[in-house]
């Protein structure tokens, strides 16, 4: 059972994973940000999709 102590946690480092790029490389993300939109939707949807089962598969395995 997930409690909310990990939870936040799992949050607070998302937070921090996500400020890193623009942090040390705002062009970079500014360029990356840029080809993004240019994409489709469905290639949107399948990097999603697999970030999210990367996500999922990592997560089995570090609470084993």
């Amino acid at each position: 059972m997930i409690e909310w102590q990990d939870l936040l946690a799992a949050l607070a480092l998302l937070l921090v994973f996500e400020g890193i790029l623009p942090f040390l490389n705002p062009g970079g993300l500014k360029r990356t940000l840029v080809m993004v939109s240019g994409m489709g939707d469905r290639q949107l949807r399948v990097m999603g999709a697999i970030s999210m089962v990367a996500g999922l598969v990592l997560l089995y395995f570090v609470k084993q």
